[in-house]
């Protein structure tokens, strides 16, 4: 079936290239190599929230590019999400597009907090176009307004896909405040009832995840769905490679947490966590 978008966020988006300054890439003549995405959905996302990253610079020239895009990204978000409904979820689809302008504002805001949060980080587009952690966060962004909408389904084929691709493995549930980085990401895990407020940094391997679960009672063999499992997580937070933080429990505020800490009690604001007694190394000469 052809999906047909009647909303006004193609203006909106185009308005919002229009707005872009440096530091963000506003050069329209730039033309990078082709890269294939076995999700089309994915690589729609990316032109239409950072074209001129994507070879996409005729959505900054001409209005009806943009809405031309927003058809055909409807239309697999329709198809999508129809065989779990099993009812028209055009809708629904036209709810989630609506949201595209503010998720493209968010995701700005990860672009700078990975810039100002990575001492290695050259350009604004070397983020938007090479950091896993950026890739993984912005089809989050996207599949968590899917999973409120009640998509959850489809939202998670979305941010599986992102895992393959990345590493990371953010639930379409979780709630990501805004300037979240993840530095480079290989093997972190978000649950889907955690919450992450703003400027909160995670370095690889770091689990935000539920310490056991509870059995539903009607069913010996199944786990209970539906409850908080997960941590919540303060603003400006910094959390070391390989920790782990387990549990609904909370950390506070301008927390910093060390590489492999193991964390299942709440932490207060302004607080420093890390590990004091590390293995002693022995070192032998070789004969």
């Amino acid at each position: 079936m052809d999906y047909c978008y009647t909303g006004d966020t193609h203006e909106e988006l185009f308005e919002a290239y229009q707005a872009d300054e440096d530091p963000f890439p506003t050069q329209t003549q730039m033309e990078f190599p082709r890269r294939e995405h076995r999700r089309a959905e994915v690589d729609i996302l990316k032109r239409l929230f950072f074209p001129t990253c994507w070879n996409a610079a005729a959505l900054v020239r001409d209005k009806l590019a943009v809405l031309d895009h927003l058809d055909t990204l409807g239309g697999l978000f329709f198809s999508g999400i129809r065989p779990y409904s099993g009812s028209d979820p055009a809708e629904t689809v036209a709810a989630v597009i609506d949201q595209l302008p503010t998720v493209r504002t968010r995701l700005k805001k990860d672009v700078e907090a990975a810039f100002k949060g990575d001492p290695a980080a050259k350009t604004y587009m070397e983020i938007i176009r090479s950091y896993p952690g950026f890739m993984a966060i912005l089809v989050q962004r996207v599949a968590h307004v899917l999973y409120d909408a009640g998509a959850a389904e489809y939202a998670r084929e979305l941010t599986e896909y992102a895992k393959t691709e990345t590493g990371i493995d953010i639930h379409p549930g979780a709630e990501i405040g805004d300037y979240f980085f993840i530095d480079h990401g290989t093997g972190v895990v978000i649950g889907e009832t955690t919450t992450v407020g703003e400027w909160v940094r995670l370095y690889q391997d770091v689990t935000l995840g539920a310490l056991h679960f509870e059995s539903d009672e009607s069913d010996e063999h199944r786990l209970k769905k539906g409850y908080k499992r997960h941590p919540d997580i303060g603003d400006h937070v910094v959390i070391g490679a390989g920790t782990k933080v387990l549990g609904a429990i909370s950390v506070g505020d301008h927390v910093s947490i060390g590489a492999n800490s193991w964390i299942t009690d709440d932490v207060p604001d302004d607080t420093k966590v890390y590990v004091t007694d590390h293995p002693t190394q022995e070192r032998k000469r070789t004969e």
